[in-house]
């Protein structure tokens, strides 16, 4: 059980495929814009993400991080993160609630950078700009561009891809399955996928059909047995 539980931690290289879109479909089609180096025909050079944890920010800024010519730097990253570089096309701060005082005024120089320069920043938080306790002249920044809400997917959307997900693996998931996990685990869809990836591996190493005891059983396991909200 301690390897599956390594295996429930280990992360996946996020791709903007992988993200399940519900009701982000227009803020996932302007990424796959930028994902394909299409950065200079946006009409915009800023865009600001925000939504609750687990939503989906930080998958959608490391799917992009392997674009070309970008650089993803995180909200605790210290101000000598934040500096422009002329062969850097796409600036991508995650968290950026997060930043120190001292990379607050590097980001907010790196922004006028960009804006003289060239490139595009893409940055993420977790409230709207004007609700977030930064600089007022960085928070004019963020909300210079595009504004996105990441929104997180229903219950239902949910327990739909995970039996989509369930079915192209080929595996039979018992009633009460899907929705007992999506309340009594961690809600964010890499882990529930993990978690699924999981109940497989579990299934075929005791011989058993994935059932509602079976999944117990592993969750108690794994230490994840009370609701997570």
């Amino acid at each position: 059980m301690k390897q599956l539980v390594l295996d429930l931690d280990a992360q996946q290289a996020p791709t903007l495929s992988a993200f399940v879109v519900g009701r982000n479909s227009e803020l996932l089609a302007l990424l796959r814009r930028v994902e394909q180096g299409a950065v200079q025909g946006l009409g915009e050079r800023f865009i600001y993400l925000w939504g609750e944890a687990g939503a989906g920010k930080t998958h959608l800024l490391r799917a992009l991080e392997s674009s070309n010519k970008a650089i993803r730097i995180d909200g605790s990253a210290d101000e000598s993160a934040l500096v422009f570089q002329p062969d850097v096309a796409l600036y991508l701060i995650d968290d950026c609630d997060k930043l120190s005082p001292g990379a607050q005024i590097a980001a907010f120089n790196l922004f006028n950078q960009v804006r003289q320069s060239g490139g595009v920043l893409i940055t993420s938080g977790a409230k709207p700009p004007a609700a977030l306790a930064l600089r007022e002249d960085l928070r004019t920044r963020l909300g210079w561009g595009l504004i996105y809400q990441v929104h997180d997917l229903t219950d239902e959307e949910k327990i739909a891809a995970l039996d989509a997900a369930a079915q192209a693996r080929g595996l039979v998931l018992s009633a009460g399955v899907l929705p007992y996990l999506i309340t009594h685990f961690r809600r964010d869809m890499p882990s529930l996928a993990a978690m699924l990836h999981a109940l497989d591996g579990y299934s075929l190493e005791t011989k058993r059909p994935i059932t509602l005891p079976l999944l117990r059983e592993l969750l108690q396991q794994a230490g994840d047995a009370s609701p997570i909200h």
